[in-house]
């Protein structure tokens, strides 16, 4: 089965019911169904077919959802960009991955290669005669969407994942969690990134309805306490440092727990075992700890228990699900044994194609993932092994920031850095510039928002005269780290002659409006 055909069954089933609602509207699975037919028609129109790649760069909305239908309809594979998605990021994914279509409300971006067609998303479109029932037939090794993430070599690699990578994962989904056509599915993630996959098709696998929430409220902890309450949610799945906000900004534990709520589900970062502990006093839901990186979506998983919450480490990350095989290998490339750390490999059907324009993975992953195997077998997660981190749930590559800072004609030299942890963690550029330039932080701020995705625009500004070196000639990190003032709001140089600078960016409410401001 492909991803698409759990949908269409739906459809089939329940065309009265609730798919999707939106900030702006709601629609139906038979709404839905012919909304996408209507896509899917003027994308055929387009020339598209099965095997191309269609880009979906939008706000969140239902007509967003449809665009990704309608290309599967075709046999195609669709990229997301969300709506604060800078002009030439798009532009750079369709040259990448060669598009046939980008679908957007926004005006066409210029410079776009050669071939590539504009679909408006904010014109009525018809709907062909035939279209609501066709569906072109895929096979479980055709690619089904493309994730781009964060690559070490300063430019984004797409992750392409097959209609059987998703299946096993939604398949694994709806079954541990007992979904069914009386859920409500919260989808907080952005469909840029991996956790959406969940919300969205397992909730159309059975039934259900998926809610979204928009960007600009995605951190916003008072309304997502709300949120939780109003839409009478049942299944929740976010970033463990979007939980801690709700909970410590939100007033979520003021309240009793909503009794729709029956699962929580986390993944994308460590979850702190303080925080574990108010959620499991505040919700009798089950609470499951995810883990997989992009490549693989989850590929183990782990149900708190009483015992977790004795432990003073965040939960374990689990065992191995989807039918996936996982393992922990020492540096000299034998099996790490119990009480033993080494690097988690994953093989098996949740295991991407590959990265777009490179070599075929062949079904075994390497995660760059540090573990501890446990007793029973599960892995406690301790760590990257390289510049790969997290901040709040996405991964950052440290080195596409740089590239990005580098390529402002006043920055001679450029280290990003993350400090603190979870919801805390604010990532920190620190800037060289060249003699015969001076370096503006709103200049730098503009030309961050215009070139990375929002999550990986620097909260803080560093300038420094040189950077510090370690005795083998590397960027000494910590030095700069341990130089730099802690969440101060000044430009003055401190006593290392570093000058700091608060960029002002935060990721509540006003992130979303303020970025997109910026970047269009």
């Amino acid at each position: 089965m492909n991803l698409l055909d759990g949908f269409l069954d739906t459809v089939a089933r329940y065309p009265d019911r609730l798919a999707v609602a939106g900030p702006l509207a709601a629609m139906s699975y038979a709404e839905l169904d012919r909304t996408a037919a209507g896509l899917a028609g003027a994308l055929a129109q387009l020339g598209v077919g099965r095997g191309d790649r269609v880009i979906v760069w939008e706000d969140k909305s239902p007509i967003t959802i449809a665009a990704m239908l309608a290309a599967l309809r075709l046999g195609a594979a669709y990229v997301p960009a969300d709506g604060a998605t800078p002009q030439s990021r798009v532009t750079a994914l369709a040259g990448d991955c060669g598009v046939a279509v980008v679908c957007s409300a926004f005006p066409p971006v210029p410079n776009l290669p050669a071939g590539t067609a504009w679909l408006d998303l904010s014109a009525q479109l018809p709907v062909p005669d035939g279209a609501v029932d066709g569906a072109v037939d895929t096979a479980p090794s055709d690619l089904a969407y493309i994730l781009y993430t964060s690559g070490s070599t300063g430019a984004p690699k797409g992750v392409c994942i097959s209609h059987g990578n998703a299946r096993a994962f939604v398949d694994w989904a709806v079954t541990t969690l007992a979904a069914g056509p009386d859920d409500r599915f919260a989808n907080h993630a952005p469909l840029t990134f991996d956790l959406s996959v969940l919300d969205l098709y397992a909730a159309f696998a059975v039934g259900a309805s998926v809610h979204l929430i928009p960007a600009e409220l995605a951190y916003a902890p008072v309304q997502l306490a709300e949120f939780l309450h109003d839409r009478q949610i049942t299944v929740w799945y976010s970033v463990p440092s979007v939980l801690t906000l709700m909970m410590r900004d939100g007033g979520m534990l003021d309240a009793p727990a909503p009794p729709s709520l029956r699962a929580v589900l986390f993944a994308g970062e460590p979850f702190p075992i303080g925080q574990v502990r108010d959620l499991r006093s505040w919700t009798g839901a089950r609470l499951l700890n995810l883990y997989g990186p992009t490549e693989t979506n989850v590929c183990t998983g782990h149900e708190v228990t009483d015992a977790d919450l004795l432990r003073d480490r965040p939960v374990p990350i689990g065992q191995a699900t989807c039918g996936d095989k996982v393992w922990a290998e020492r540096p000299d490339g034998t099996v790490a044994e119990s009480g033993e750390d080494g690097e988690l490999i994953v093989e098996g059907p949740t295991v991407m194609l590959g990265y777009w324009g490179q070599e075929p993975q062949h079904g075994v992953y390497r995660t760059g993932d540090i573990v501890r195997v446990l007793d029973d077998g599960s892995f406690d997660y301790l760590g990257r092994r390289d510049q790969l981190l997290k901040v709040r749930g996405h991964r950052v590559e440290l080195g596409e920031v740089e590239t990005a800072l580098t390529a402002h004609p006043a920055v001679a030299e450029a280290v990003a850095a993350v400090r603190g942890a979870g919801i805390d963690a604010r990532l920190i550029a620190f800037l060289v510039p060249r003699p015969e330039h001076r370096l503006s932080v709103l200049e730098i701020k503009r030309h961050s928002a215009a070139t990375l995705p929002r999550y990986m625009v620097p909260d803080e500004v560093c300038i420094v005269p040189s950077l510090p070196r370690t005795r083998t000639g590397k960027t000494d990190r910590a030095a700069l780290l341990a130089a730099a003032p802690e969440h101060k709001h000044r430009s003055e140089p401190n006593a290392q002659g570093v000058q700091h600078h608060d960029t002002g960016r935060t990721d509540r409410s006003t992130a979303g409006v303020h970025s997109r401001t910026v970047s269009r």
